[in-house]
């Protein structure tokens, strides 16, 4: 249990925490093995007996897998590292000078990542002694599941287990149907410059995939998933035959949820498409699977089976579509909260210190 003092000096205020997965800290193996075995240790993730996924992960996974995949990291890393990574904090930062404009009481946003740096532990412990006595956790994944909003849960739990003051505790679990983040999706197909091209009219909307299993053991990210398809096809007035839903990342021999996009693609282009756009709207920002799964290695895949033109639509990332979004979400799931009614009196706090030392003084 910590032994801090409660913050009976400070004013108090609303603490906003954008959570995204993580990646690794540089594009080299190293650092790839590093944030895999904290990933992939995770019961969240992998549900299989404990000693067997250990195994096969410390026998089969890690002295493997980090070098196949780095690089695909270098091709996609920044100047300011992981993509995914400077997205979310320019999103937390843009969305600071929002909740700063729209809610009367003190406000602070901040971003964490599950697994990597910078950790929920860290920020958790930031915003507290920043004077944060409500925290509002937004977990960057609109559509629910188990292996990603669950798991952020877990941590967020865990930390606020050792300290003696728990702040109010809000937590977004999904937002795959709020219309602000599907205008922010039909905005972005809009305004992509493939929507100009009349041989580009079909849109695969590929989601990450997960195990089936999960699926059937009462896990609603297959549902989720499809009414923002159905949503985002409406939105941009598409018909059945002009969009496909597919699920790509998949992982291991397990039957995962499909159809799978690079499957998708590969029909597409068989059955005579030239030209076609990819989104992506399970991920809020670019990354490994956006960037380098879709964009590169599906791009060949649907030229290798006849296709010519894949037009990637980026993810939502930083832009103004998804402040507004992240903005009109905080505010719904803030209702009620002194810092957004602006109740002055609940965060008076002019005579605490007085009576903190009189108490001390044994007053």
């Amino acid at each position: 249990m910590d032994d801090s003092r409660a913050p009976h000096d400070q004013a108090p205020r609303l603490g906003v925490l954008l959570v995204n997965l993580g990646s690794p800290e540089a594009p080299s193996p190293r650092a790839i093995r590093r944030y895999l075995r904290e990933f992939l240790s995770d019961s969240r993730v992998i549900e299989i007996p404990r000693l067997l996924w250990l195994a096969i992960l410390y026998l089969l996974v890690l002295p493997f897998r980090p070098g196949r995949i780095a690089k695909g990291y270098q091709a996609i890393w920044t100047d300011r590292g992981s993509p995914l990574t400077v997205y979310t904090a320019d999103l937390a930062s843009a969305l600071q000078i929002r909740m700063a404009q729209r809610i009367p009481g003190p406000v602070t946003v901040d971003w964490a990542m599950r697994y990597g740096s910078p950790s929920i532990h860290t920020k958790l412990s930031q915003l507290k002694a920043a004077g944060a006595e409500r925290l509002l956790i937004v977990p960057l994944y609109p559509q629910y599941s188990g292996t990603t909003t669950a798991s952020v849960f877990d941590a967020v739990t865990a930390t606020l287990r050792g300290w003696r003051w728990i702040p109010e505790l809000r937590f977004v679990t999904a937002y795959h149907d709020h219309g602000a983040y599907i205008d922010a999706l039909c905005e972005s197909v809009r305004n992509h410059p493939s929507s100009n091209s009349p041989e580009a009219r079909h849109l695969v909307m590929s989601f990450h995939g997960i195990p089936q299993r999960y699926i059937e053991q009462g896990d609603p990210y297959f549902c989720h998933c499809h009414k923002t398809a159905r949503l985002l096809a409406d939105a941009l007035d598409l018909k059945p035959d002009e969009y496909s839903v597919s699920f790509q990342s998949q992982f291991g021999k397990a039957q995962w949820v499909g159809p799978s996009t690079s499957d998708t693609l590969t029909q597409l282009a068989e059955a005579g498409t030239k030209e076609l756009r990819v989104v992506c709207p399970g991920f809020a920002a670019d990354c490994i699977e956006t960037l380098e799964e879709i964009q590169i290695e599906n791009r060949d895949i649907f030229r290798d089976a006849g296709g010519e033109t894949l037009h990637y639509v980026p993810a939502l990332n930083a832009t103004q579509g998804h402040v507004q979004a992240m903005e009109s979400l905080v505010i719904q799931h803030a209702s009620g909260w002194p810092e957004a009614l602006g109740d002055s009196a609940q965060r008076d706090r002019r005579n605490a210190p007085h009576r903190v030392r009189s108490l001390e003084d044994g007053a």
